[in-house]
């Protein structure tokens, strides 16, 4: 039989670090797939109004969004309680919604922008005097593809 020689100080081996880059990319590659970053920061409360029959968008980079309600808390020192249009991260009055729209077309590619969507995300309780300036001013932009953001109706 064998004998066991237990005198020699026997040291780890060391860790094989050759696959960890391959490993934390592949984990970054993950959650940039996975994360959705918020691009609007909201500065407008809305409640969407209730329908019977909705339609899902089918390819949201072709939607422009346009929110339209009473300013936050925050906002309503500066700003009022009467109702606003935001447009992107600011404030807008209704003649600039036209200059929005040509912008917006511009950062499309050329076969998209016949496919561009405006949709309108308003509060229940908004009047529809800054709805039908704001539709108005699309129609002057030629955008007339427009949707109406709504919750479904239980």
């Amino acid at each position: 039989m064998g004998k066991f020689n237990k005198s020699g100080k026997r040291e780890m081996p060391e860790l094989n670090t050759s696959s960890l880059p391959d490993l934390i990319f592949t984990v970054l590659f993950f959650f940039m797939i996975v994360t959705t970053m918020r691009e609007v920061t909201l500065m407008v409360r809305f409640r969407v109004p209730a329908a019977t029959e909705l339609e899902k968008l089918e390819k949201k980079s072709l939607v422009s969004f346009i929110y339209i309600g009473k300013p936050l808390e925050e906002f309503q020192k500066k700003m009022g309680t009467a109702d606003r249009i935001q447009l992107n991260d600011k404030f807008a009055e209704a003649s600039e919604v036209q200059e929005y729209i040509y912008s917006e077309r511009e950062n499309m590619s050329e076969v998209d922008q016949p496919y561009m969507t405006v949709s309108l995300k308003v509060d229940a309780q908004t009047k529809m005097g800054i709805v039908t300036e704001v539709k108005q001013a699309l129609r002057q932009a030629y955008a007339l593809k427009i949707n109406y953001s709504a919750a479904l109706r239980q």
